[in-house]
């Protein structure tokens, strides 16, 4: 099996890239997180007579990533097209904006689509009240909920993704996509986003993973009001399972963390992650039933700011799921109101 291997030590300075295949370039952009940086990618594309560019992922729509954006397009244009792997404003937030400059279309699934479309227009229960009102069922402190409500009472998403675009073109799993001289087959995986999408090409041995296989840190997968009852983190492992089809030795483009090869020990890894995480679970709730807000300092053994709980409670509730739906816990809701759960 091959073990995890890192070619390239430092991540590109933002504004600058690194060549990690043949008409692959990797480039980085700032984000306002305590994840700072998100990986982005640029293909070398050729449809048609002119030779041009793919752009794979395209930060948050501010005018620090755009400036950054710009100094790029004095190398690396004409842009053909805009593929995204997922809604999330890291993501999309440049998504409409170079779209629109070049005039070109965006590639990519219809649930990414429609998603970002439904959370900038706070329809279809992407609101922070109906969040906050299943975090709250779920135990979050009266305390933690007031803080989360000030901070996250306008849509912070369409702060980061400030327009999307109208139209686009469908991506759909096992899709081939022709990008320059290589095919990249698209690969669907489900749990941190509805149909997030990798692109894996054979002949270069590469797969853009996108959020779903990270380098060094896990994947958050949550539990959100659009489905308050699902299973996510099923879905998740199922998904990376998939990367196991791929050959042990593929070149590994993740969002975050740097390239890696070594896909199959990277999935047990965080196959074991969850497993360890699932075991402390069982055991906590061996004494007495609790909820996914009294836990999360079991899950999380650091202080969590108000953005960092926001994830990590999400994060608790689909581990609690988890076992619930693998008949490892039974669930039942208190006189105050608050779902717990106890030991199978």
């Amino acid at each position: 099996m091959v073990s995890l291997q890192y070619p390239w030590p430092e991540t590109p300075p933002p504004g600058e890239t690194i060549a990690v295949g043949p008409g692959i370039h990797w480039l980085s952009m700032p984000l306002p997180f305590q994840l700072d940086h998100i990986n982005l990618w640029l293909l070398e594309d050729d449809p048609g007579s002119e030779a041009g560019w793919t752009v794979v992922d395209t930060g948050i729509g501010d005018a620090l990533t755009r400036g950054l954006w710009q100094k790029l397009f004095e190398r690396f244009q004409p842009v053909k097209r805009v593929i995204l792997t997922h809604y999330h404003p890291d993501h999309a937030g440049n998504a409409d904006w170079i779209c629109r400059r070049f005039g070109v279309e965006l590639w990519t699934t219809q649930g990414e689509y429609l998603t970002a479309h439904a959370v900038r227009a706070s329809g279809a229960g992407y609101t922070s009240d109906a969040v906050l009102s299943v975090f709250k069922k779920n135990g979050l402190p009266a305390e933690k909920t007031a803080s989360m409500a000030a901070v996250r009472g306008n849509n912070r998403y369409c702060a980061l993704v400030p327009e999307f675009p109208f139209s686009y073109r469908r991506i759909i799993e096992g899709d081939i996509v022709r990008i320059g001289a290589h095919d990249w087959k698209a690969i669907i995986g489900h749990g941190h986003a509805p149909e997030h999408l990798s692109l894996y090409c054979e002949e270069l041995n590469v797969v853009i993973a996108g959020d779903m296989l990270l380098s060094t840190i896990s994947t958050n997968v949550s539990v959100w009001s659009i489905d308050p009852e699902g299973d996510p983190l099923r879905l998740f492992l199922e998904s990376i399972a998939r990367y196991r089809e791929l050959p042990p030795d593929v070149l590994v483009l993740p969002s975050h963390g740097r390239p890696f090869r070594g896909a199959h020990v990277r999935v047990r890894q965080l196959e074991e992650h969850h497993e360890a995480r699932f075991g402390e679970l069982k055991k906590a709730l061996q004494d007495e039933p609790r909820s996914a807000g009294e836990l999360l300092g079991l899950l999380f053994r650091r202080p969590l700011d108000t953005h960092q709980t926001f994830f990590a409670m999400g994060e608790a509730i689909a581990h609690l799921h988890y076992l619930y739906y693998a008949g490892q816990a039974h669930r039942a809701i208190g006189r105050d109101g608050v779902m717990r759960y106890a030991s199978a």
